[in-house]
């Protein structure tokens, strides 16, 4: 028989192929021998196993496979939705047919229709959604995995909303505050490139005609324009080249670690880094410990939604150790990254045996402070870049005039 696969490897990839096997275990032992993970296995047409004499029978046919991915945004609709079915007496799997019946268009349709599919073969919504990595952060995953076990898989899902709904919203104030400033930044370069490929062009023919000797600032703005009028879609496309190569450096792990460090140092952008990252943290081990995730575990997911490699690395220190026998805020104020508060306030939690309650008073803590950071940030951005392009802008008015009254006073006008 002929048997169609989904199987991830040990790096988690999704792998698709068709195995000739005598029944269905046998094709499920061959997949594991291959150190792969089975998914989903199903018979297709039955027959004769496809002649090629370059691969010999029982030997697998590997291919990659594309996975479609769902933004954060879908993830929260999703998770609502689901959320809003269960706590309605729906079972899963009717839930899931429910909602796979819509057709959005995005790749969630997709997602949801292959999760339904393999809930209907069997297989827990925890490992389906483990299938989707890009999609279901390893927090979604184990949060589901713990209501499960628990039987509470609805009042979860509600608490995945929630924490969403917190990671969103935090998102969703930084982005808000940053828009003022960059439409003035954006229409001020407007105003300059303007400037110079339409405005100055026809003073430039002007002063050449009259053959006056120009000041300095006119002359600087004249080659400028010149310049950018020659050489500005070379001068763009070497930019364009440094922006990729700059952005594939802070891809690689010295590159993002020293993008990483330098966030946490820099004016203005280190209190919003800081206090995001700390909120993000002590909310995501609040919500995991809250529901009955053992606190390695914990650990072990948020260094990886931490969002900041510097941290993760403490986190992973402090993981280690706690491994150990020891504390966890012991192990996180020992690296130094994290602030003292922070780390006593744990304390505090340890000894009187409420950790998620000191993690939520952490994480409200810091997202007040990261409010108060926006803020400031916006507050002292907004005034810098008005005077940046008043600056530019007062240059070239200033250069245009003082030609102006140099070209009559030397007409005796």
């Amino acid at each position: 028989m002929i048997f169609a696969y989904k199987a991830k490897d040990k790096a988690g990839k999704m792998l698709t192929g068709t195995l000739e096997a005598n029944d269905r275990l046998s094709a499920l032992r061959q997949i594991e021998k291959l150190g792969c993970t089975p998914v989903s296995i199903s018979s297709s047409d039955s027959g004769a196993a496809p002649k090629n004499k370059a691969e010999p029978r029982g030997r697998f046919k590997l291919t990659l496979h594309w996975q479609p991915r769902m933004g954060t945004g879908e993830v929260l609709n999703f998770s609502t939705e689901l959320s809003d079915l269960l706590a309605s007496g729906m079972t899963l799997g009717h839930a899931l047919t429910t909602l796979s019946k819509r057709r959005t268009g995005g790749p969630a349709d997709d997602i949801i229709r292959d999760l339904r599919d393999q809930i209907v073969q069997g297989t827990n919504l925890s490992d389906a959604m483990a299938s989707h990595p890009k999609s279901f952060a390893p927090l979604y995953v184990s949060m589901v995995r713990v209501g499960e076990a628990s039987g509470a898989l609805a009042e979860v899902m509600l608490r995945l909303v929630e924490h969403y709904e917190r990671i969103q919203d935090l998102k969703e104030k930084v982005v808000m505050a940053l828009v003022y400033p960059i439409i003035v930044l954006v229409m001020g370069v407007a105003t300059m490139i303007f400037c110079m490929v339409y405005v100055i062009p026809k003073f430039s023919e002007i002063f050449e005609q009259l053959g006056s000797t120009l000041p300095l600032p006119t002359r600087m703005l004249i080659g400028m324009s010149k310049f950018m009028l020659h050489y500005g879609w070379l001068a763009i496309g070497v930019l364009a080249i440094a922006v990729v190569l700059l952005f594939r450096y802070l891809g690689t792990p010295t590159g993002k670690q020293r993008w990483h460090r330098l966030q946490l140092k820099a004016p203005f952008i280190r209190g919003i880094v800081a206090s995001s990252t700390y909120a993000n943290f002590a909310r995501t081990l609040s919500t995991l410990l809250t529901n009955g995730v053992p606190a390695l575990q914990a650990l072990g997911i948020v260094e990886q939604t931490v969002g900041n490699v510097i941290i993760a690395a403490e986190v992973r220190k402090a993981r280690d150790r706690v491994t150990d026998g020891t504390t966890i805020s012991g192990p996180l104020a020992a690296g130094g990254v994290f602030p003292p508060l922070m780390t006593d306030m744990l304390a505090i939690g340890e000894q009187t045996g409420d950790m998620p309650g000191a993690l939520k008073h952490i994480a409200h803590r810091y997202e007040t402070e990261l409010n108060r950071n926006v803020k400031i940030f916006t507050t002292a951005l907004e005034p810098i870049l008005i005077v940046l392009v008043a600056v530019l802008v007062g240059f070239i008015a200033v250069s245009i005039v003082m030609a102006v009254f140099n070209v009559t006073n030397g007409l005796g006008v």
